[in-house]
């Protein structure tokens, strides 16, 4: 209320209308989304980003729930509208009407595209020089009757102090504004004036009104069928709410029920005006349904989308973008400079081209894409193989050696697990469910998913080994505690193990408040225990009274003994080493394992990826949780200042944090230079054990106003009130620190904000600017993984086998390294199963993506690369709609080259080598480890001569001269006849 807005007509006409079956105007449409802010990339998943093709466009309007596509026709008409997911880029939703608003509040006139306007500097400089004059938000509001909230007069005049301590902070650093800064705010006179004509209100929500959640969150059975049906009888308006593939579902299936005409409305006031007893569909997301009695209304939420919990799916091989680094199988690591298209024999044909060492240069052809591996490191910090020489060959087979090595360790893993046998779990159904009903918060549907396959492993009689990944704050702990009571209830005893001292005793706190009344004892080993007490805790184990022990590593202690230990929790896993990790396996015989990471490290993200090891991915954030607004900037004593005294202002804390204990005292005494009147607490490992616990557990109790620690604050520290962070010399941290440090703000629904400082007199490395960029990037909810998957481009997997973090994924990359291990531990495990290879197609005919089509080179590759590796006619199918989904009516190119794909798989099947062709014969070429059937059924077919292994048929065989479809015929002849036979082997 207090920041003036870019006036109204700007925004107003900052719009564009998109309605289905209406012309498209590409010249506006283009004009638009310069001016309003939107960015041009290959992929739009992200709000503000577009991608502009000549059939589909794709667009994320900011302030949307997620990305659109435009599906356009010959002559230029909207064909469609359609709402899409951003991960998976494909369809959820249908609509018939869209308008698009601007992504910034910068919005561009034609003369500011041309340069006339400056638009660098802090989004209130730019909009200083924008516009001469911008409105209140209680002049764009006009009319309209405002009520202020109990408490408004305390927050404004707090925000009008944060606002004149920046000025005066930027006053005394000698910084001046060039734009208008000082109107972008209202001043103190202008708000009296406004505020008169504004009341005081607390809004009355009427609840005896409102429904219970359960009733209207769900969405699905026939409940709420019946009980539409119901409301439909008695003249109610019935509401539904949501957007994606979950409303669509319900929509149908509540037309079907009131046989009524679903009809689409766009605001509540629409709806209110609608006939009474009419079925509608509000785009908007609510976290549960109500009734409005006075309007007659009743309002369904469909479930909410979360994103979809396949962690295969994050776990897959990244898409290729031009200029990353690259592993070609048989040439070695290159940088993928381009895709171009040459003409071979008239026809387009696309081939990568990629740069080696000492100026080599390799052109890939589109049929060997499938053998191109994104390396996972920047090219600035990788040394290029060299073409034509015996190197990559000699290198390529000592690692095969050592994969082989690791996959006979994998194999016998699983065999281990597979034979091993563990106690089962299953607890009291009532007691349980007393428990789980002391959970104060809706679950989320991954923390569902999770702890239903976490209930699964325990009573499965197989040795639980599962990993929670989820963001900080996203419910890992929920589903820990889950299992704890499912073990403990039953009789099993439970130990959860943290890295810190302060995290344990955390964690005790909330178990014990959990359990309390349950009847299940909890207990804890830490530092932080005396003597006397850890001597009882460790009795209590032995005879098997205490069921639950919270605890660092001093449970890993010789003098520990268990009565009945059955499951091991161990949070942050990342933080623990193979020895100690070692030593926590040996606690028990056949013991139930649940780590959990936020950000898990390279080697447990490679045994997820090979699948040693089970994964649940919590995605969904918690309600109301924002993401933490990061940035990255050198030391600023009136920033730090700014951001210090603003955090205090609203009541809240803020931690500043260090790298190492000597940096300190100089920090502190800067500090209280820059903000003497806030006060400030130390906490760091050098600190007496009592000392340190007080410092900390007081700042958390809401003791003092800045926390000034080392990283010994990261992990599951829970400070509600503390929504800032700084640290200090940020590129001295680690990926997964810096994460788990900046989950520490923001955990109150409040915006949080972590800057990370520089040293102004510092260079920062290479690989230090691409960590902190990786962090800056990565500021959305939920991505951790995402750093971890960044983590493990620029460190490594690591070898599963062994204790080198670096691995052999330094030298031939993530994806092929995958690729070798899975096909490694496959043949060690079914010693008898060949190799499939592909069919080698030689006839002519061989399709492709144009570029008119999917305009993005990095994007055709990869999806030359999926359908390479596509091993099923389902991953075909479902490639096959990708297609048409993402990019519209597939040409006839896109057709052949599917086409042949599916022939490739299916000949591959069957144990056909070749297929060619020539202006006199036609070949077919069969392997001679094929079924009998095989061989008999293509041995049988009209005028067929057989030579050796190879079948000639006369090329006046093949209709209209296409040998394509001459090849297709034989080959599913040969699928109806052929069944899984008895396979013709030679003898050595």
């Amino acid at each position: 209320m207090l920041q003036r807005v870019p006036p109204a007509a700007v925004i107003e006409g900052s719009k564009f209308d998109l309605v289905a079956g209406q012309r498209f105007d590409r010249a506006s449409f283009s004009q638009f989304v310069r001016r309003a802010g939107y960015v041009e990339e290959g992929v739009a998943d992200d709000p503000g980003e577009v991608v502009v093709r000549d059939g589909v466009i794709d667009i994320y309007p900011a302030g949307a729930p997620g990305p659109m596509r435009i599906v356009l026709s010959d002559k230029d008409e909207v064909e469609e509208l359609r709402g899409f997911d951003r991960i998976s880029q494909l369809t959820e939703s249908s609509l018939d009407r869209v308008i698009l608003g601007p992504a910034t509040e910068a919005i561009l006139t034609n003369a500011d595209l041309n340069g006339a306007v400056p638009t660098s500097g802090t989004m209130e400089h730019v909009l200083g020089r924008l516009y001469e004059k911008m409105p209140s938000v209680v002049e764009v509001l006009g009319d309209a009757i405002i009520h202020l909230a109990p408490g408004a007069e305390t927050r404004v005049e707090r925000y009008f102090s944060i606002i004149e301590d920046a000025r005066q902070a930027r006053g005394h650093s000698g910084k001046t504004d060039n734009g208008s800064a000082r109107s972008l705010y209202l001043s103190r006179a202008e708000w009296d004036r406004y505020a008169q004509g504004m009341a005081v209100h607390s809004l009355n929500l009427e609840p005896e009104d409102s429904q219970p959640a359960e009733s209207f969150a769900s969405g699905a059975g026939k409940s709420v069928g019946r009980l539409v049906q119901e409301c439909a009888k008695q003249g109610q308006t019935i509401v539904l709410t949501g957007t994606g593939k979950s409303v669509e579902a319900l929509s149908r299936r509540l037309a079907k029920a009131t046989c009524a005409t679903l009809q689409h409305v766009d605001t509540w006031q629409a709806a209110i005006s609608a006939e009474p007893g009419s079925l509608l569909k509000l785009p908007c997301t609510l976290e549960q349904g109500f009734v409005d009695r006075r309007n007659n209304i009743v309002v369904i939420a469909a479930p909410q989308n979360s994103v979809t919990n396949n962690a295969r799916l994050f776990l897959a091989e990244p898409e290729l973008q031009i200029g990353d680094v690259v592993v070609h199988e048989e040439h070695g690591v290159g940088v993928l400079k381009d895709v171009q298209s040459l003409y071979i024999n008239g026809v387009a044909r696309d081939a990568a081209r990629l740069d080696y060492r000492d100026s080599g240069s390799l052109l890939v052809p589109m049929e060997d894409f499938g053998k191109l591996w994104r390396y996972g490191s920047e090219a600035q910090t990788v040394t290029l193989d060299r073409l034509h020489t015996q190197a990559w060959g000699k290198k390529r087979e000592k690692i095969a050696q050592d994969i082989a090595s690791t996959a006979r360790h994998l194999s016998k893993i699983a065999k281990e697990r597979e034979a091993s046998r563990s106690e089962t779990f299953s607890p009291p159904r009532t007691s349980y469910t007393a428990f789980t009903r002391r959970f104060p918060y809706a679950e989320t549907s991954d923390q569902s998913e999770a702890i239903n396959s976490v209930l699964s492993d325990l009573s499965s009689g197989r040795p639980m080994n599962r990993l929670i990944c989820g963001d900080v704050g996203f419910g890992k702990t929920e589903v820990a505690l889950r299992a704890a009571a499912a073990v403990a209830l039953a009789g099993g005893q439970v130990v959860v193990i943290a890295p810190t001292t302060v995290l344990a005793r955390q964690h005790f706190a909330t178990f014990e408040q959990r359990f309390a009344g349950s009847g299940i004892s909890v207990g804890m080993l830490s530092r932080l225990v005396k003597a006397g007490e850890a001597k009882q805790v460790k009795a209590e184990l032995a005879e098997g009274s205490l069921r639950i022990v919270v605890a660092t590593q001093a449970v890993l202690a010789k003098d520990v003994r268990f009565a009945r230990l059955a499951l091991l929790i161990v949070d942050e896993e990342h933080r623990f080493g193979l020895r100690q990790k070692r030593a926590m396996a040996a606690l028990a015989p056949s013991l139930h394992v649940l780590a959990m990471s936020a950000t898990p490290i390279p080697r447990t993200l490679q045994s997820a990826m090979v699948g040693i090891q089970e994964v649940s991915l919590l995605m969904t954030p918690p309600r109301r949780r924002m993401p933490v607004r990061t940035t990255l900037l050198a030391f600023d004593s009136a920033s730090v200042r700014i951001a210090l005294m603003r955090e205090f202002r609203r009541g809240g804390q803020s931690f500043v944090v260090v790298p190492r204990i000597e940096d300190i005292t100089a920090v502190e005494a800067r500090l209280r230079q820059i903000v003497p009147e806030l006060a400030i607490r130390v906490a760091h490992g050098k600190m007496p054990v009592a000392a340190l616990d007080e410092a900390v557990v007081s700042f958390a109790a809401g003791e003092g106003d800045i926390l000034l620690a080392t990283n010994i604050i990261e992990n599951g520290l829970d400070v509600p009130r503390a929504n800032t962070m700084f640290v200090w010399r940020a590129d001295l941290f680690g990926l997964a620190q810096l994460h788990q440090l900046r989950g520490r703000v923001g955990r109150s629904g409040t915006q949080g904000a972590a800057t990370f400082l520089t040293d102004e007199n510092t260079k920062l490395s290479e690989e230090a600017r691409l960590r902190l960029s990786t962090l800056v990037e990565n500021d959305r909810l939920g991505s951790g993984l995402s750093i971890s998957m960044r983590d493990f481009d620029l460190r490594g997997g690591g070898d599963l086998a062994g204790e080198d973090q670096a691995g052999h994924i330094k030298a031939i990359g993530i994806g092929l390294y995958q690729k070798l291990l899975a096909d490694a531990v496959v043949k060690h495990r079914t010693p008898m199963k060949d190799a499939e290879e592909q069919t080698f197609l030689n006839f002519g005919v061989s399709g492709g993506i144009p570029a008119n089509y999917v305009s993005d080179p990095a994007v055709r590759l990869h999806l030359y690369a999926k359908l390479s590796r596509a091993s099923s006619p389902k991953a075909l199918a479902d490639l096959e709609e990708e297609f048409e989904d993402r990019f519209g009516e597939p040409p006839q190119e896109v057709k052949l080259l599917f086409r042949r794909t599916r022939l490739k798989l299916a000949a591959s099947r069957l144990g056909i080598a070749k297929f060619e062709a020539g202006p006199k014969a036609l070949a077919i070429t069969i392997k001679e480890k094929a079924s009998l059937r095989v061989w008999a059924s293509f041995a049988k077919a009209e005028n067929a001569i057989l030579e050796k292994n190879r079948l000639l048929f006369e090329a006046s065989r093949a209709a209209d001269n296409e040998p394509l479809y001459f090849f297709e015929t034989m080959v599913a002849s040969a699928q109806k006849r052929c069944k899984p036979g008895i396979r013709k082997r030679t003898r050595n």
